[in-house]
């Protein structure tokens, strides 16, 4: 995302789920890093899989959970703030990247968008289509291999997906021509400052440990980045695009239940949120 080749070693994730003690876990780990100028995080050296097939073709039962999949509102673009940040006088038209089992195009379809999609899935578009998404408008492709006619669609979402691409910034540059010169992007990705994730850090340096809990670049969800607001910012420098407006979302704390109340408002007025989402405009 920002081209620096300054990082700094945060510590390693096993190839599995570790837990708060790590050292009884057997595995592979590959070395986490945080960017020193814009604090992106990933791994270096980066796991890819042989192709996306290895990670995410197979049953939607197998990778999300049942909340998720019984949902059909689950996230998604936050249609308040479109309306903020949009100011055309026609009916949107919406591209949704990385569309899983088609919650979000539904959604924008319920509020009156004209909406397509993409995904590289064949399981997971198989199943969208199940739910009622028309096939016509669902590309079975990746954002690289997508085909969309430039100055197309008021609304580009990425919702939970740059984390996954191994190159972030490929996508985003691959995706900015759809957008008409009034459009607006959507991201919504895991942040690199989370508060919980800072005090599981902690506690394994109690611990005199050398791992960390961000990311999981090589089992399930494969998250390989955590980003910041600098990282777009910078970006978009290069690409062409500005930052109209971030927010951070605390969403779930895995802690205890009598500390969630704390936790959460805590991590709504420090910007220390599991969630970062940013609004991109053309420049």
């Amino acid at each position: 995302m920002c081209k620096s080749r300054r990082a700094r070693v945060l510590g390693r994730r096993l190839d599995g789920h570790q837990g708060l003690r790590p050292r009884r876990v057997r595995g592979v780990t590959t070395t986490i890093v945080r960017c020193r100028d814009c604090g992106l995080i990933y791994s270096s050296p980066q796991p890819v899989p042989e192709t996306l097939a290895q990670h995410y073709e197979r049953p939607p039962e197998n990778y999300w959970r049942d909340r998720q999949m019984q949902s059909s509102d689950a996230g998604g673009v936050p249609l308040g703030q479109f309306r903020a940040v949009w100011h055309g006088d026609r009916r949107p038209r919406a591209v949704d990247i990385g569309a899983g089992l088609g919650q979000t195009m539904d959604r924008l379809a319920r509020a009156g968008f004209e909406v397509w999609g993409c995904e590289p899935s064949a399981q997971f578009r198989d199943r969208a289509i199940e739910r009622g998404i028309r096939p016509e408008r669902l590309q079975l492709a990746t954002v690289e291999e997508a085909a969309y006619e430039p100055r197309s669609f008021d609304l580009v979402s990425f919702c939970a997906v740059l984390e996954h691409i191994a190159d972030p910034a490929r996508a985003l540059e691959r995706a900015l021509p759809w957008l008409a010169p009034e459009g607006v992007m959507f991201i919504e990705v895991p942040s690199a400052g989370w508060l919980i994730g800072r005090l599981l850090n902690l506690a394994y340096r109690v611990q005199r440990l050398d791992y960390v809990t961000n990311l999981s670049p090589m089992h399930a969800p494969y998250h390989l980045y955590e980003f910041t607001i600098d990282a777009f910012q910078r970006h978009g420098r290069r690409a062409g695009y500005t930052v109209a407006s971030a927010r951070f979302l605390p969403c779930e704390t895995f802690l205890p239940k009598p500390f969630e109340p704390t936790a959460q408002r805590l991590m709504a007025t420090t910007g220390t949120g599991m969630q970062l989402q940013v609004w991109l405009a053309r420049r």
